[in-house]
């Protein structure tokens, strides 16, 4: 992973509905979280994506932007937010470019991994969790993202 304190790498990918985004966009904003996962319509993955849906809207209204990134097609992700009910930005990363840029791929950068990153605005990376087959580090990552951010409103 990569490491806490290090300047979060720039991307471009495109969303759900083929719209570019790029993360120095999102950043003007505020603070990212940033989620790589392995396959759209997965259950650990659906668990996942409708956990941070679930706390999207308290994430949101401190001023973060979150981002789910994996290997699937602009129509996969489409799909899938729609049949979740997702809120949050989704990315295709086809060539798993990104991920690896992030360090979350493994097996030779055929599997993207369950990991994920908060990026202030300042594009400096200040927490990460990592968690393949369990959601719980990212779901205790979210709660850090809170407080972090509820104490200090202006970040």
């Amino acid at each position: 992973m990569l490491n806490i304190g290090t300047k979060a790498p720039d991307f471009s990918l495109s969303d759900a509905t083929g719209s570019t985004v790029s993360l120095t966009a999102l950043l003007a904003k505020g603070p990212v979280l940033l989620y790589f996962y392995p396959a759209d319509f997965t259950p650990v993955c659906t668990k996942e994506a409708c956990m941070f849906r679930d706390r999207s809207e308290d994430l949101v209204a401190l001023g973060m932007s979150v981002v789910g990134v994996s290997p699937q097609s602009v129509e996969t992700k489409r799909k899938f937010a729609a049949s979740n009910r997702l809120t949050q930005i989704l990315l295709a990363d086809p060539g798993r470019k990104v991920a690896a840029v992030y360090d979350a791929t493994a097996l030779l950068g055929f599997v993207v991994r369950r990991v994920t990153y908060l990026i202030d605005r300042d594009s400096t990376i200040v927490d990460s969790a990592r968690a393949d087959l369990s959601i719980g580090a990212h779901e205790a990552l979210v709660e850090r993202a809170l407080s972090r951010y509820k104490s200090t409103p202006s970040a």
